[in-house]
């Protein structure tokens, strides 16, 4: 069963404390409580409630294309969502608008003298391609606020150490041996690669961290030569040049050449936009604490906890709890959608434009395109009862695609689930994992090296030993009706 708590608010729409699901069915079984909304589920109470309100933190695993949340007590984690963002898409529009763009003003305004020197930004600008993870990221922020009584903000500022990318033997004692020591560079590789070796495309771990060129020959420490290696490959290469090595792989040797030179262009994004980030959810008043991902990656590592988008968001920072159970829990799966378009008519891939303007009014019968609904179709080839999302037409005969097909269906038979708000929802893996706690000796606060997370030799791809056991995936995205009940 989902673990995922329900939100509650109270008469005058106040946060109260989320409740268990089985509690929320209850409530509205009774009568004493109604569905407020869908997504995130939400319960409204019809009594004032007299319990203390306890605080909760929300806690942020900023990512390029998904981003972890998750909402924790001081003892638990009491919900989590994995959202997933549609930057890169952003991007590829911009550049076919772009491209569109100077081909008609190469077509109308050749006689006109280029202008460069006029363009100004404002101080912090950021391209929309990374600006829109930053307002998804700000809507749930506030979202869920308006929906739990959240009192601090967790969020993951550091990804990478770059300074640690570039040279691992940096000086300082206390930073070369601290606790977080090696950390950077690994979860930089294992991003980088894939979790993969480079020689033999193996997934199966451990791996160790290789010198493409070897140092006994003159190779750096420098991570762009650093790769990953699974052991049998690393004993086999041993100190070989790449060419020697690799030397009947010629097309295997360019992919590794060109690989480890490119950047990460994830780990760039979420770079840019950390500080950004920092700045909107201070803005909102609460109280914002910030971690690195070795932080975050040794907490999880001491909590005996599976790797995932939302296990990382709950382990970020220095408030982790010390004990977090996420068995039974399902994350709430947030895909973020878009509101439309501003562009009043569509082109073709010239750049002219085809079919008639669009027209300016959204709402049509009450409802919008992008809305949820549940159509119960009396007769015809599509009778029965059917959910989905739906495109508004003028006349009122909507097109409703569900997780299936895509069919006409008429504004009298539906009714609305979930108003269109910018994002798709579907539930992921329900986790079964059992927890094995590494529970520190005398009361004294657990060591990395208690856990053999330092080992530059051996690490494993998997946080942990233990085995999972995981569910099918649910499907909703596209319209299928989701329920915690």
């Amino acid at each position: 069963m989902n673990k995922n708590a329900v939100f509650v608010l109270d008469t005058n729409k106040k946060p109260c404390n989320p409740v268990h699901p089985a509690v929320a069915r209850k409530l509205l079984n009774l009568g004493k409580a109604a569905v407020f909304r869908r997504y995130p589920f939400t319960i409204i109470a019809k009594e004032e409630s007299k319990d203390e309100v306890k605080k909760l933190r929300i806690k942020i695993d900023p990512g390029a294309k998904t981003t972890g949340l998750a909402i924790v007590s001081e003892t638990n984690i009491v919900w989590c969502a994995e959202l997933e963002h549609r930057g890169f898409q952003i991007r590829e529009k911009l550049n076919d608008r772009r491209t569109l763009r100077r081909s008609r003003r190469n077509r109308k305004t050749r006689y006109r003298k280029a202008r460069f020197l006029n363009r100004k930004r404002p101080k912090g600008w950021l391209p929309p391609s990374l600006m829109s993870r930053v307002y998804n990221i700000e809507s749930w922020v506030k979202k869920l606020c308006r929906l739990a009584p959240i009192s601090a903000i967790s969020q993951e500022l550091v990804r990478f150490d770059t300074q640690k990318m570039i040279n691992p033997e940096i000086n300082g004692a206390e930073y070369q041996r601290g606790e977080l020591f090696g950390y950077e560079v690994r979860e930089y590789l294992l991003e980088k690669f894939n979790r993969t070796c480079v020689y033999c495309n193996t997934k199966e771990g451990p791996f160790n961290l290789d010198h493409f060129h070897p140092k006994s020959k003159g190779g750096s420490n420098r991570v762009s030569n650093l790769v990953l290696s699974c052991v049998q490959c690393n004993q086999k290469k041993d100190n070989q040049l790449p060419t020697d090595f690799l030397s009947d792989k010629p097309k295997l040797l360019a992919i590794i050449e060109k690989q480890r030179k490119n950047p990460l262009a994830d780990a760039a994004a979420v770079n840019a936009t950390r500080g950004k980030l920092k700045e909107v959810l201070e803005s909102t008043g609460l109280n914002v604490e910030v971690g690195s991902g070795g932080l975050t990656k040794f907490n999880r590592k001491r909590l005996g906890i599976s790797k995932s988008h939302w296990t990382d968001a709950a382990c970020v920072g220095k408030s982790t709890p010390n004990n977090l159970n996420i068995k039974g829990y399902q994350p709430l799966l947030i895909k973020a959608m878009g509101r439309g378009t501003r562009q009043m008519v569509n082109s073709d891939k010239y750049g002219f434009p085809r079919g008639a303007a669009k027209l300016r009014q959204k709402s049509f019968f009450g409802f919008q395109t992008g809305d949820m609904v549940k159509a119960v179709v009396p007769k015809g080839k599509y009778t029965g009862t059917h959910t989905g999302r739906m495109a508004v037409r003028k006349k009122g005969n909507f097109k409703l695609k569900t997780s299936t097909q895509t069919f006409d269906v008429n504004h009298k038979y539906c009714q609305h689930i979930h108003k269109s708000d910018g994002f798709g929802y579907s539930f992921g893996e329900l986790v079964k994992q059992k927890v094995k706690v590494i529970k520190p000796v005398n009361n004294q606060p657990i060591n990395p090296t208690q856990l053999n997370l330092f080992n530059t030799i051996e690490f494993f791809t998997q946080t942990t030993k233990t085995k999972t056991k995981r569910t099918r995936k649910f499907k909703g995205t596209d319209g299928e009706q989701l329920s915690l009940f």
